[in-house]
C-alpha cells in the first residue's frame, strides 16, 4: 500500500506523536506538511530530513493553532490537502473551580477549535480532488474522564463529536473522518517525566511505569508513536474506505475497563 501522490498536513508535528505520524506517512510515500507555532531553522530542517530519508516532498509551515485565521491559512498555504491529521494539543491540570480562564480558552482553541478551522478549509480541496481523509487525534480521555483535566477532556470529547459530524457530512463522498484515541504514549515529553516520578514514589523505572504512570492502562505498556502513525496509514488506505465516523482506541485496554 502506498500513499504516493497524496499530501498529508499534520498539525503539531515537530515532536512526539505528530512527528511519529509524519514519519509513518512519509514512509508510506505521502508528501508531508509539518507544522508548529515556532519558525526556527530546526523546524525547517525536520522537513528537509524527512525529504532526504524517505524521498518525498516535505515542507514546514508555521501556524499558531490557537488562531483561527492561521489554522485556515495553513491549509491554504499547503496547496493540496489530501490527508488532514489534526494532532496539535496542549494540557493543563487544575480543579475546575481553580482552572485559569486563559488556560481553558487556550486548550479549547488548540485542541478542538483548530480542528474545526482546518477541516472547514480542507474539505473543499478534498471534494475538488475527489478523495480525502480527516484523522483527528483524540485520546482515551475523549471516551472517559479523569479529575482535574476538565478543558482537555472537554476538548477531546468534542473532537469525537466533530469527527462524527464531519463523517456524516461527507458520507456520500470518497472522504472519511475518524478519530484515534491513544492512551499513554511514550514520547520524549513523557520520557522526561519518568525520573521525577521515580524520585517522588521511590520506585525503580519499570515499577513506576507499571504501577503509577500506566495504572489505568491494563497492558502496562506504553503505546508508541510508530503505532499511532501506523494507524493513520491504515485509515488512509483503501482498506479503510468504509471506516468513517468512528474511533480507534490505541490504549492497551484502558477504555475496556
Amino acid at each position: 500500500m502506498t500513499l504516493s501522490g497524496k499530501r498529508a498536513v499534520i498539525t503539531g508535528s515537530t515532536s512526539g506523536i505528530g512527528l511519529g505520524i509524519a514519519r509513518a506517512m512519509a514512509g508510506a510515500g505521502a508528501d508531508i506538511v509539518l507544522n508548529s507555532f515556532t519558525n526556527t531553522d530546526d523546524d525547517h530542517a525536520l522537513a528537509t530530513d524527512l525529504s532526504d530519508e524517505f524521498g518525498i516532498s516535505a515542507r514546514y509551515i508555521q501556524a499558531d493553532m490557537s488562531k483561527s485565521e492561521q489554522c485556515r491559512s495553513l491549509i491554504e498555504e499547503s496547496g493540496n490537502c489530501d490527508i488532514l491529521i489534526n494532532n496539535a494539543g496542549i494540557q493543563h491540570v487544575s480543579p475546575i473551580d481553580e482552572f485559569p480562564i486563559d488556560k481553558w480558552n487556550a486548550i479549547i482553541a488548540i485542541n478542538l477549535s483548530s480542528a474545526f478551522h482546518t477541516t472547514a478549509a480542507a474539505l473543499p480541496k478534498m471534494r475538488a480532488a475527489g478523495w480525502g481523509r480527516v484523522i483527528n487525534i483524540s485520546s482515551a480521555h475523549g471516551l472517559t474522564a479523569s479529575p482535574f483535566k476538565s478543558a482537555y477532556i472537554a476538548a477531546k470529547h468534542g473532537i469525537i463529536g466533530l469527527t462524527k459530524t464531519t463523517a456524516l457530512e461527507t458520507a456520500e463522498q470518497p472522504i472519511t473522518a475518524n478519530a484515534i484515541c491513544p492512551g499513554y504514549v511514550l514520547t520524549p515529553l513523557v520520557e522526561a517525566q519518568i525520573p521525577a516520578t521515580m524520585e517522588k514514589y521511590d520506585m525503580e523505572r519499570d515499577e513506576v511505569i507499571k504501577k503509577v504512570m500506566l495504572e489505568r492502562q491494563p497492558s502496562r505498556e506504553f503505546a508508541t508513536v510508530e503505532q499511532i502513525g501506523g494507524t493513520c496509514v491504515f485509515l488512509s488506505s483503501p482498506a479503510a474506505n468504509q471506516i468513517t465516523g468512528t474511533t480507534i482506541s490505541v490504549d492497551g485496554g484502558w477504555t475496556a475497563l
